[in-house]
């Protein structure tokens, strides 16, 4: 008995589920009916079972049955569906995939038992090593996580368990391929149908919850004793009559957190959450499983992440990019004051939902962005007419043009307004990029308006030379430096930060060595960033680690030099930072409760807020920075998905801003930094800092100058040689 999935086979025989291709077994479960109950010594035993009968519903469905019996005597029924459907991808081309839905009822229970687990998984016939497999889970897992933070799944290789609950990724998937062969498997919900589970208890290490509906994902190996503990010694799973010696690709109803470490005891835990062992109760779920083979896991990594995609994508919020602007700027304009004589500039940090300043410590970029919002206030303020807007984005730049420069060269980044002095902090090369392409936007802008800046412009001057004098032989920069000049962090994977801002100097001055700088750190970049998919340190406050920031300053930089020669390379690297940094957003929607009444995820969706570093959790408002990147990328490459993915994060990611205020916040259009949603509990500090302003407003301003609408879908009614024309940003840039 068989159905038949493309160039893959599954069969069915003495009771298990067999994937073979060209005559040879790929992946196998000899007994799929896992169940995992919880007992009331709080242990969990679980044990598998091979299905009891098979029937062949129809040429691409069949329907596999059976009974499982716990330890203790509960019984259940569970009723598996495998069907075969055609999908079709973003390019047209259709394909087969499987579907597997499950049923499990309680017939029968025994009264030691209290919860239950069911799990649908493959076991992997070609190599029961972990290192003979790439794996991703979208914000989550890349490859092996080797450049992860520490608690990261799969930086610990020794472990049994890898699983996430699903709403720890951006797409509930996980994809596992074999290096050498390139054949994949990807598991993936089959629908964004999550609910709000109980709200009325705490995630712990065992518990029983009714309304759960998450389910998790990754991977298995557990030891042949398979004796886990916790930090209090207690004992959670043991197996009876289990397979235990190879490695699966795992679906867990409902979720569990695998082996975790403890931040304050050292030790590993798991978090089980089970449904009741109850006479009558149901659980379903469906799946779908994916395979393919690809050559390289950046091409695996994008093409799972495309297929479940579209399937699985949330719908366009109903909010205007024109209102939420103006308002922002409004806001920019309000907050911004002079702390001391010349001392220009914005709160660091405010509680909301009143605004409540608790810092004034600026930085010329990254967090603080003092120098873009600078030039903000001066471009909205001119057009619009603003005298006060203009004067204060003036003396936002004068400050850091008049305070800040050094001896060597180099802008010190960072500045305690409240007390007039200088923060103790390094020259980090993100805060140089972000803080010097602010002035220069400025300049720039003046220049075009007759206005003649020079000592700004000499400003950002003696800073690119400073790049060009300390650049590395193989066209590197440091992560950050000391303020004589001298290295203070070795990494080199900020390296792409300051390329926009060198080729920008570049079209100013036609000055060769800016060109030159540009595109050796761009071919540092190429070789180390994108070829080896090590997008690290894109954050100043985390560790030289895997995040989503380096890869999308990667993006800006290869766009950029793309911009400076035209050369198809740049937009190779492009494309791969562009498919990498994606994958840290939410695409899909799940239903979060807060604690907050005014916090606009009350009402409004969690999609579009992304990943911080991979493994952690955590998600913020960063992606709004991509609308206007990403479909430039469109308009270079025609691939309707970077137009799609450009829409949905210039429109789902501002969910988190109260942008007329009717949620309850004191100023329109403030919005919250980040937090965690994966637990369904939004957890974060509901605070604002300026760079969630600043990374809404950016794109936003770009896409009115360049294609002279708030909307992507307005600039899409334009002809389409026209905005490829536009596109050429430069060309009328510095006039």
């Amino acid at each position: 008995m068989n159905i038949s999935c493309g160039n893959y086979e599954v069969k069915f025989n003495n009771g298990g589920v067999y994937i073979f291709k060209e005559d040879r077994c790929l992946y196998y479960n000899a007994r799929p009916l896992y169940v995992s109950i919880k007992d009331i010594s709080a242990v969990c035993v679980f044990k598998d079972v091979p299905y009891e009968e098979v029937k062949q519903i129809s040429k691409d469905k069949v329907e596999a049955t059976g009974h499982f019996v716990s330890a203790n005597g509960s019984e259940f029924l569970i009723t598996d569906i495998y069907e075969i459907a055609t999908a079709e991808n973003e390019k047209g081309v259709m394909g087969k995939t499987i579907i597997i839905k499950r049923k499990a009822k309680v017939l029968k229970k025994a009264e030691r038992d209290l919860g239950f687990q069911t799990k649908i998984g493959f076991w992997t016939k070609t190599s029961d090593n972990m290192d003979d497999y790439n794996f991703f889970s979208p914000g989550e897992w890349y490859k092996h996580n080797e450049f992860a933070t520490e608690s990261a799944m799969g930086r610990d290789t020794s472990l049994s368990y890898y699983w996430r609950k699903e709403t720890y990724s951006g797409l509930p998937m996980f994809s596992m391929q074999h290096i050498e062969s390139g054949e994949t498997i990807c598991i993936s919900r089959l629908n964004a149908d999550v609910k709000l589970g109980s709200v009325d208890r705490v995630d712990s290490e065992s518990y029983v919850d009714p309304k759960a509906t998450i389910g998790a994902l990754g991977v298995s190996k557990p030891k042949p004793e398979a004796l886990l503990y916790t930090y209090y010694g207690a004992r959670l799973s043991k197996p009876i009559d289990a397979q235990t010696d190879g490695l699966s690709i795992d679906y867990i109803y409902p979720g569990s957190n695998g082996e975790m470490k403890m931040g304050w005891g050292g030790g590993m835990n798991i978090k089980r959450v089970h449904h009741p062992v109850e006479v009558g109760f149901e659980h379903e779920y469906s799946i779908e499983v994916l395979l393919g083979n690809y050559p390289t896991f950046q091409n695996m990594m994008k093409e799972t992440w495309r297929h479940v995609y579209p399937r699985l994508k949330d719908r366009l919020a109903n909010i205007s990019n024109k209102e939420l602007f103006h308002n922002n700027m409004k806001l920019f304009n309000q907050i911004t004051n002079e702390y001391a004589p010349g001392v220009w500039g914005t709160p660091f940090a405010a509680q909301l939902p009143q605004f409540d300043p608790n810092s004034t410590s600026a930085e010329i970029g990254f967090v603080g962005q003092q120098t873009g919002i600078g030039y903000q206030l001066i471009r909205w303020g001119t057009l619009e007419g603003n005298a006060e807007a203009v004067m204060k984005g003036k003396g936002i730049v004068d400050f850091w043009v008049n305070k800040t420069m050094t001896e060597t060269g180099c802008p010190k980044v960072w500045y305690q307004m409240g007390i007039d002095c200088f923060e103790p902090q390094p020259q980090f090369i993100r805060q140089l990029g972000d803080g010097l392409e602010g002035v220069l936007d400025a300049y720039v802008f003046l220049h075009n308006q007759g206005e003649e800046k020079e000592t700004w412009f000499d400003y950002c001057k003696k800073t690119a030379d400073w790049l060009v004098k300390i650049q590395n032989e193989d066209g590197s920069f440091y992560r950050s430096y000391n303020y004589d000049g001298s290295m203070c962090m070795d990494s080199k994977a900020n390296t792409p930060s300051v390329i926009r801002f060198l080729v920008e100097m570049y079209f100013i001055t036609k000055d060769e060595q800016y060109k030159e700088s540009a595109l050796k750190a761009g071919d540092w970049t190429y070789d180390n960033l994108y070829i080896n998919m090590e997008y690290r340190g894109g954050t100043c406050d985390n560790q030289d680690i895997l995040d989503k920031e380096a890869g999308i300053y990667a993006l800006f930089a290869f766009l950029s030099l793309y911009d400076l020669n035209g050369d198809e390379k740049w937009v190779e690297a492009s494309k791969g930072a562009a498919d990498y940094v994606e994958t840290y957003t939410y695409i899909w929607n799940f239903p979060v409760t807060t604690n907050f009444p005014t916090m606009p995820f009350n009402k409004n969706h969690i999609s579009g807020q992304s990943h911080i570093v991979a493994g952690m959790g955590a998600a913020d408002v960063y992606m709004a920075c991509g609308g206007y990147v990403y479909y430039r990328l469109y308009l270079i490459t025609g691939d309707e998905h970077y137009k799609d993915y450009a829409e949905f994060i210039y429109i789902n990611s501002k969910q988190a801003n109260d942008i007329d205020g009717s949620m309850g916040a004191a100023i329109p259009g403030l919005v919250h930094e980040s937090g965690m949603f994966c637990e369904q509990l939004y957890q974060g500090n509901y605070h604002w800092l300026p760079w969630c302003t600043f990374v809404e407003v950016d794109p936003v301003s770009r896409m009115v100058d360049t294609f002279g609408v708030y909307e992507i879908a307005e600039a899409e009614k334009l002809p389409l040689e026209k905005r490829q024309e536009m596109n050429r940003i430069y060309e009328n840039w510095y006039r």
